[in-house]
């Protein structure tokens, strides 16, 4: 992707997505001693699950900046009731 396609709010999006990535997998690490009858895993891995909801919220910021860019790039054209 050049910079020329890239539009406001892509890398939000990207990098939410990417956190929220390693969040889910942070939960399964801390989801599956339970389901193995091992020991739990330290706070640390608890605090690295919470990063889904942090993720979640980049990627809902990057489609709101994109959603009002595209609202002021059609109301700058005319098209904009």
């Amino acid at each position: 992707m050049t910079n020329e396609t890239r539009k406001p709010g892509d890398l939000l999006v990207r990098a939410g997505a990417a956190v929220f990535v390693l969040g889910a997998l942070g939960t399964l690490a801390t989801v599956a001693p339970l389901f193995l009858g091992s020991d739990p895993l330290p706070t640390a891995a608890y605090l690295v699950s919470m990063l889904m909801g942090v993720g979640f919220a980049l990627a809902l910021a990057g489609l709101l900046r994109s959603a009002r860019a595209q609202s002021r790039q059609a109301t700058a054209s005319g098209s904009g009731a």
